[in-house]
């Protein structure tokens, strides 16, 4: 179905009532960040927010958790609805319900409300797939790689603030108060930003909701990434994640018959596993598994006190966020370099290259990790992998979908970058708890090498897995 295209308004349109691209950008890249923000901020908090709720590991990690299941489920439905209904409408429900998440975590007194809070913030993980929905839908066609570019590259940037706000708080107070109070502001500011400065064009499928296809995809995830994100904690072979994983392949046999019997399903499954879909959610998966690596590993290690264990930085929450300002600037400059080698070799190709930088920024740092400067550099040749490796992806999900179904391509494509990153998480705790002695304050050293060579790994492959469809897909 061809969907039709509809101008709001209040719109912000330049001459002959086209959108602005520049503004537009701008509003979308902001949000975009404030959701990275909310992403990352939480994590140097766990320890503390486990003594304040006098709770152990297992329970306080859903702090985390919560918001990663939550996104799991959101992004599908609100990508999906952004095709169908309108892509900003969409946007500002999910930043009213950042803003709603954080006033919650910002008032909580008990880590069950916390936990409450933290579900409704991760429902605004969608997002940053629905703003590249919007930048493929209403861009000329030479600024949609560099737009999409520079909202992907928002992920790291954003990140990175996150841990700098949450350095700064936690050297002046021990409350995870002001914490989200911030986010509350910084989403609320995005809000408005994006009210009045993003146009509401573009494609709008209509149609009916696939109610069924829909509780059936949130189902089947949530038994899924509760299954990996509680692997180590529960154990592998435990009963509860066995039959996690058996409800989920059970739960998605289903939703697959389901939305392919249905007239307009909640995911067209060639959207997932297609020709051309298929190369670029592998890549994503792979390089969700390699840059969530960083985000678990580069605090833990930064923080590791070298007097005790032989290694590590001895750093501060702040001095995390400090040391990643390098992968900020670079991954900046790279996104928008990314447009134009896309426009040169195809996305495919840029995104292996980008891939390639990221996978020797981890090989640097498993053979060079002793000083601050070690840190700077691996930071800042990061920043340019995936700094070129996001913007291609982007484009590479969405440029042989039609534009109705533009929203739900980048958001599948995005679930998937959430998947890797999940069970990154659960390698690498498993990889550093077998490397600590018993008895031990830290892992070993040796345990964090074989993490970054990991982690090199899952970038490499994503590499050659985009060299391959590049090769398969040769631009005309």
């Amino acid at each position: 179905m061809t969907g039709a295209v509809t101008t709001a308004p209040g719109a912000r349109t330049g001459p002959g009532g086209a959108p602005r691209p520049g503004l537009t950008l701008v509003a979308l890249a902001t949000a975009g960040m404030v959701v990275s923000v909310q992403q990352t901020l939480v994590l140097p908090l766990l320890p503390r927010l486990m003594e304040r709720f006098h709770t152990s590991v297992t329970a306080v990690t859903w702090v985390f958790t919560a918001a990663l299941l939550a996104g799991a489920v959101a992004t599908p439905l609100l990508t999906r609805f952004g095709d169908m209904y309108g892509k900003k409408r969409m946007i500002l429900l999910a930043m009213g319900l950042l803003v709603a998440g954080s006033v919650v975590c910002a008032l909580s007194e008990s880590l069950g409300v916390l936990v409450v809070g933290r579900t409704l913030q991760g429902t605004s993980s969608a997002l940053v797939p629905l703003a590249i929905g919007v930048i493929r839908d209403t861009f000329p066609r030479e600024r949609v790689t560099t737009g999409i570019g520079i909202v992907s590259a928002t992920m790291g940037v954003g990140g990175t603030i996150g841990m700098l706000v949450t350095g700064v708080i936690a050297d002046h107070t021990t409350s995870h108060h002001p914490v989200f109070w911030i986010t509350a502001g910084l989403a609320g500011a995005g809000a408005v930003l994006i009210r009045f400065a993003a146009p509401d064009v573009g494609t709008r499928s209509g149609g009916r909701p696939d109610v069924a296809g829909a509780l059936l995809l949130g189902a089947w995830l949530v038994c899924l990434l509760l299954g990996i994100s509680q692997g180590n904690r529960w154990g592998w072979t435990s009963g509860g994640v066995l039959g996690l994983f058996g409800a989920a392949a059970a739960l998605c046999a289903v939703w697959v018959l389901v939305e392919t019997r249905v007239r307009e399903p909640l995911v067209r499954l060639g959207l997932l596993v297609g020709p051309r879909s298929l190369s670029a959610n592998v890549a994503s998966v792979l390089l969700g598994f390699s840059m969530f690596a960083a985000f678990t590993l580069i605090s833990t290690f930064v923080q590791t006190p070298a007097a005790v264990a032989g290694y590590g930085l001895s750093g501060s929450v702040l001095d995390v966020g400090l040391y990643t300002l390098p992968s900020t600037v670079t991954m900046l400059a790279a996104s928008m370099l990314s447009g134009r080698l896309a426009q040169r070799l195809g996305a495919a190709f840029t995104l292996a290259i980008g891939a390639v930088f990221a996978a020797l920024s981890y090989a640097w740092l498993a053979v060079f990790n002793g000083t601050v400067t070690d840190m700077l550099v691996f930071n800042a040749v990061q920043g340019v992998g995936f700094g070129i490796a996001y913007a291609a992806l982007g484009t590479l999900a969405v440029q042989h979908v039609p534009m109705d179904q533009s929203g739900i391509a980048s958001g599948i494509n995005s679930l998937v970058r959430v998947a890797g990153g999940s069970v990154a998480g659960a390698a690498t705790a498993a990889v550093l708890t077998a490397g600590t002695a018993t008895g031990a304050r830290a892992p070993s050293l040796d345990a964090y090498v074989l993490c970054f060579w990991l982690a090199a790994a899952g970038a490499l492959l994503a590499a050659a897995v985009a060299t391959a469809h590049g090769l398969r897909h040769p631009r005309h």
